[in-house]
């Protein structure tokens, strides 16, 4: 028992520490990037740590649960207010995810199905399942995914840091939110509920999705059981950062290395496409550009809402447009590639 228990508790104190060294050398999320790089790094040098689901699964119900106490009347009207722009987030984000397969597909040298879905901006689980069911090679876009993720995690935040960007985007109504004993336990009760519910009705995301909408309905009708404690939502940074790096073996970049390489070039590139969408986004709209650069970015929902609320850049915003465009890749993802690889058949 102890032997099968020790790789985890091993790799509990490594991102502890990883935590501890960048807020202590003042890095930027240091609760999220510290035990993300420490736990990569050991990982892929074969010390034996691992990370639960049920971590993972707990560090982001922290999120969807924080997430949704941002979500007061007064921001649901600004959210909705914002519609036309979050839906140009959808297109682009289809877009993007349509350059990157076509650039895998003609640079890295695989066959357009794995490089469809490796290059969709979507959830890693959820595209490498389709890839699977697709007879496409599953371990080629599981690393792509797990590459962009770490990327966009480390680029940006690092990035605003040395911009000094930094937002104040604090709803008033949330920084009057206690703490409440009962509250608290109520608000556990109610959106665990709600992601084992998304969890069992194969929803994707479900530990965030499912605490983000129960608090949100609550918060949007002025009912506030309990503000989360900062050490709860520390951790939860951590279980995350924690369950990122430990997903790189000592193989990962021996696997395949010129398609690994395409990749972070695709993605660097990507990036540099979702900066120059974000700014004339801004342009059109009152979005800040800091909060659009997130929003339209091609990291993970849970990354970026992370970083948005740390960094008080629109955490809700950002949220809006990575939910609505998770939702919609997975909708489209698929019946689109059908009739891509037909014409592609078609002309061959």
């Amino acid at each position: 028992m102890i032997t099968k228990l020790a790789p985890y508790f091993f790799g509990f104190i490594l991102a502890l520490l990883g935590a501890l060294v960048a807020q202590w050398l003042n890095a930027p999320l240091p609760w999220l990037i510290g035990p993300l790089l420490v736990t990569a790094i050991c990982s892929m040098r074969g010390v034996k740590t691992r990370s639960h689901n049920v971590f993972r699964n707990m560090g982001q119900w922290v999120i969807g649960t924080t997430l949704g106490l941002y979500f007061s009347p007064q921001m649901v009207q600004t959210i909705v207010q914002n519609t036309p722009y979050i839906i140009t987030g959808l297109l682009f984000a289809l877009l993007l995810g349509m350059f990157n397969a076509f650039s895998l597909r003609q640079w890295g040298r695989i066959d357009f199905k794995t490089a469809w879905f490796a290059g969709a901006i979507g959830g890693a689980s959820e595209m490498a399942n389709l890839a699977e069911r697709y007879k496409a090679r599953v371990d080629s876009v599981a690393s792509a995914h797990s590459l962009r993720v770490l990327m966009v995690v480390i680029i940006i935040p690092f990035t605003f840091k040395f911009l000094g960007i930094q937002g104040n985007s604090i709803d008033p109504n949330v920084s009057s939110y206690h703490f409440d004993g009962l509250g608290f336990i109520g608000l556990i009760a109610l959106t665990v509920c709600a992601g084992y519910m998304f969890k069992r009705l194969n929803v994707p995301n479900p530990w965030v999705l499912g605490p983000l909408l129960v608090t949100a309905l609550l918060t949007s009708n002025s009912v506030h059981l309990s503000h989360l404690p900062p050490e709860v939502s520390k951790l939860g940074q951590l279980f995350i950062g924690w369950s990122l790096g430990s997903k790189y073996g000592p193989d990962f970049f021996s696997r395949a290395p010129r398609f690994l390489s395409i990749v972070a070039l695709v993605n660097t590139v990507s990036l540099c496409l979702a900066a120059g969408f974000a700014y004339l986004l801004s342009l059109l709209s009152d979005i800040p550009l800091s909060t659009l650069m997130l929003s339209v970015s091609p990291g993970g929902i849970t990354e970026m809402t992370i970083t948005a609320k740390v960094l008080m850049l629109g955490a809700p915003m950002v949220a809006a447009f990575h939910v609505t465009r998770m939702v919609f890749i997975l909708l489209v993802t698929q019946p689109l590639y059908k009739i891509i690889s037909t014409y592609l058949e078609r002309r061959a």
